[in-house]
């Protein structure tokens, strides 16, 4: 058989597609059943639906990041990027979307004290903009879940269709459809707990790779030989932009951009998409922050090692006669991945990246169905068409959009695969068109001074910038030609990212400076404000308004402490919620997230790389391995922190939960 043929039989595609889908559904089915037996919580609520009681724990909520974090691109874009550029690839992909979610633990901090009620950024920016900027915001906000949507079903759908042959359109349709049906059974804290079994399977899996490559495939087998392998390949065709073409150099001209690229982009896609704004709504107000960090630093293993594996070993297996060959097309629709894992074990090696690829692609799109649920229920249904709506028509809306949007997933990853975009253009462009409303909205929820017209005038003129800068540098680089090839180019790309996120945020720090709003947050905190609450305003509307008033405030208040007993019950979630949203504590997590997410993100993109992109060194054997071994460690522990730990926090709860059900069991 041609190795460019199809591994697996087609049944496997639709087996995996539909067979798993069923199976998390059944799965979410009896999640639901026992959370409604055995707690307080029921999913036909709606608070509990759209933001599990906002009760969470952080490490169920930093394995939830992980999992909505880990995209189709996270394991196949990863690995192209290493086929292209080498090692630098893995880094530059990794810390380029690990340092998003650091800083983002800082917005999370600032919602939960600047308004601890909202069920969506927009919320937000409605109570303090208005309309005309809720308007504008919905349209990024919406065009960043339909990009990413797009971009796990293009993926998704190509890697099916190359290891099994199953068929394009019908992937595109049955990802998504089998994804809505658990979603709509169990709500946020179900999608959670399948977030999580979907985490520890990628990391099983991951392992795996890891171990065959580089101890145990007679192909590859040891650190040694992948060495040998890549510098035969770069002496026979050396990398452009690379030192001595290697790819064993962190200097990378090509890398460096992607870097920027990736930078740029990624922070359109976390501050913007509801998808993480929703994680924060579910977790306590005492460990958000603590969740983000510990999400963050985890979910960077997984691109980094997964990359540094398969990538470069479909590098290193390049002319073997059980490797795919591969085109540039094949290489932008990130299918190096799925090519080595066929080429090192075969039919198993494809069932295992088929099986952790969906689980990836599902994971994500569970959280992006929900999240647009969340918006066009609060934001259009509830805000635009129905006010006054009650608990049962939200949560009926809310299940009709998850089903509708899942529809419309399908069709957009139909509509981008017959105009031929693949999931690698879509990732590299998304900065272009998204990253002009990132400095907005980050301002909206953290600066008071935030000026309403400065910010949505920066939104749209850093939009219209990256578009002009994008068409316009490939109309100069390729004599006037504008096709999806030549609009795909790296520096193209820059150019449009670079034009969107600068020109949107020079806009709004400016203008905000010239002419600052005064803006004391009281509004936004009204936001949904429950009923006893609203009842004793007087006395705790008057510390939270002095909440950023960080040197009075501590010397009124002593923080408030976390609870370590378990939380079962939505009445007891939030009494729970209430006691930890003390402003003092909450000033006190905002500056642990300012200092560590800036402290971490200067480290990851220039303490670290910088100084080894200009050395031009080349590593050999010994650098190598250290690389690799580097990467391993950081993967156990980030397993440990994402899969043990959320059981071990949560032991009480499951203690409970587990004499409930013995208990029943005894009697029956």
């Amino acid at each position: 058989m041609s190795a460019n043929e199809p591994v697996l039989p087609q049944g496997a595609g639709y087996g995996v597609v539909v067979g798993i889908g069923l199976f998390f559904s059944a799965f979410m089915l009896c999640l639901t059943a026992i959370q409604a037996r055995y707690t307080g919580f029921s999913p036909k609520n709606s608070e509990e639906f759209n933001s599990a009681s906002r009760s969470v724990k952080p490490g169920l909520i930093a394995s939830g990041i992980v999992s909505a974090w880990t995209w189709a691109a996270t394991l196949l874009q990863s690995s192209a990027v290493a086929y292209k550029d080498g090692i630098s690839g893995p880094w530059w992909y990794g810390s380029g979307a690990t340092v998003q979610v650091l800083l983002f633990a800082q917005l999370a901090a600032k919602l939960k004290l600047n308004a601890p009620h909202a069920h969506t950024w927009l919320e937000i920016v409605a109570a303090r903009w208005g309309t005309v900027a809720h308007l504008v915001f919905m349209f990024f906000g919406l065009a960043t879940n339909i990009i990413v949507s797009s971009m796990l079903i293009l993926g998704g759908s190509a890697t099916v269709n190359a290891l099994t042959g199953m068929n394009t359109i019908a992937a595109c349709f049955l990802i998504p459809l089998g994804v809505a049906i658990y979603v709509v059974v169990g709500g946020m804290r179900a999608t959670l707990l399948c977030d999580y079994t979907h985490t520890t399977v990628l990391f099983a899996i991951i392992f795996v790779f890891v171990y065959t490559v580089y101890a145990t495939s007679d192909k590859i087998g040891s650190f040694s030989a992948m060495h040998d392998l890549l510098t035969k390949v770069a002496e026979a065709e050396p990398v452009a932009g690379n030192a001595h073409g290697s790819y064993l150099t962190m200097r990378s001209k090509n890398g460096l951009i992607f870097g920027v690229i990736n930078v740029i982009g990624n922070f359109a896609t976390v501050f913007q998409d509801q998808a993480y704004w929703q994680r924060a709504i579910a977790s306590r107000p005492a460990t958000c922050v603590k969740a983000y960090l510990l999400g963050g630093i985890a979910w960077f293993a997984i691109p980094f090692m997964f990359s540094t594996t398969l990538g470069l070993s479909a590098v290193a297996l390049r002319g073997d006669p059980a490797m795919r060959t591969l085109t540039p097309a094949d290489v932008s629709a990130g299918l190096p991945a799925s090519a080595a894992a066929a080429a090192l074990l075969g039919k198993s090696g494809a069932a295992a990246l088929l099986i952790v690829l969906f689980l990836a692609v599902t994971s994500a799109t569970s959280a992006e169905l929900i999240a647009v649920s969340s918006i066009l229920t609060y934001d259009v249904y509830k805000k635009y068409f129905n006010p006054h709506a009650t608990e049962s028509q939200i949560l009926k809306v809310s299940h009709a959009m998850v089903a509708i949007f899942a529809i419309v997933m399908g069709l957009l990853g139909l509509i981008f695969f017959y105009i031929g975009i693949s999931m690698g253009w879509l990732y590299e462009f998304m900065g272009v068109v998204l990253g002009s409303a990132v400095v907005p909205i980050a301002m909206c929820i953290t600066w008071g001074k935030a000026n309403k017209w400065g910010s949505i005038c920066g939104a749209i003129a850093g939009f219209c910038a990256g578009v002009v800068a994008w068409l316009v540098t490939t109309s100069a680089l390729n004599g006037g030609e504008l096709t999806v090839t030549t609009t795909g180019g790296d520096l193209e790309m820059l150019a449009g990212n670079l034009a969107s996120i600068g020109v949107g945020g020079i806009v709004t720090v400016v203008t905000s400076l010239i002419w600052p709003d005064n803006f004391d947050f009281e509004a936004t905190r009204a936001i949904n404000r429950p009923v006893h609450e609203k009842s004793s305003s007087d006395a705790r509307a008057s510390p939270r308004s002095a909440s950023l008033d960080d040197s009075s405030s501590e010397k009124k208040h002593a923080p408030a402490e976390v609870s370590l007993e378990p939380v079962i019950s939505a009445r007891a979630a939030a009494e729970e919620e209430e006691r930890e949203l003390d402003p003092v504590a909450l000033n006190k997590s905002f500056r642990l997230a300012a200092w560590s997410s800036v402290i971490l993100t200067l480290i990851m993109l220039i303490i670290i790389p910088l100084p080894l992109f200009f050395a031009q060194t080349v590593y050999g054997v010994g650098g190598l391995t250290a690389w690799v071994v580097i990467g391993m460690i950081w993967a156990f522990c980030s397993a440990i922190a994402v899969v043990l730990y959320p059981l071990w926090e949560s032991r009480e709860a499951l203690g409970l939960i587990v004499h409930g059900i013995v208990k029943v069991s005894i009697v029956l």
